[in-house]
């Protein structure tokens, strides 16, 4: 890989270079391309957004967590006192700032759920390259193609689902006495 040249680049490269290269008809390469290979590096790209937003939030919350007490305990000359009260609360006000951003936006769930469908497609694709694994017996990249296909689209649709139902949703907290079994299934009644 080139020094200028980044992870997300060079990969969609290789494996462009490797989609054509496969003997499979231009609709079918298409497909590769367009739906395959943009998805997953649209996953990667996802992935790799949510982990640097949950590392910088994180970090700021550990360091700010470790700082705080420190400067509370201080014992500090009253001219100083006032600024030091004031850096101590802008450092609090900053953890439960990126607290807050964290548990709102979920950007270490987001991470791992991006990073989890990136992964599978890019096993998928490297077995179906390879011939190996479901497409074994198939022989040629053409007669394996259609289960690739729905392989890809169940992989996908999946990944929505999963999205929908545990990603996105909003978390809820159970009522007093009631468990979270008990809340979901009243909701869904």
């Amino acid at each position: 890989m080139a020094a200028d040249q980044s992870y997300d680049d060079a990969l969609k490269k290789d494996l462009g270079e490797l989609i054509a290269a496969v003997d499979l008809p231009e609709l079918n390469k298409h497909f590769l391309r367009s739906r395959w290979l943009d998805q997953m590096l649209w996953a990667e790209g996802r992935a790799n957004s949510a982990r640097s937003r949950h590392f910088a939030l994180r970090l700021i919350a550990i360091v700010g967590g470790v700082i705080v007490p420190a400067l509370v305990s201080l014992n500090v000359q009253a001219s100083v006192a006032p600024v030091v009260s004031w850096i101590t609360f802008t450092i609090s006000l900053m953890v439960a700032i990126s607290l807050a951003l964290e548990s709102f936006f979920r950007w270490g769930e987001r991470w791992t759920h991006y990073r989890r469908l990136s992964e599978m497609l890019k096993s998928e694709g490297w077995l179906f390259f390879q011939l190996t694994g479901p497409y074994e017996q198939s022989g040629t990249h053409a007669k394996a193609y259609p289960e690739f296909a729905q392989r890809v689209e169940a992989i996908v649709a999946s990944d929505v689902e999963t999205f929908i139902t545990q990603v996105a949703r909003e978390k809820t907290k159970p009522a007093q006495g009631e468990t979270a079994d008990s809340a979901g299934a009243a909701g869904k009644s």
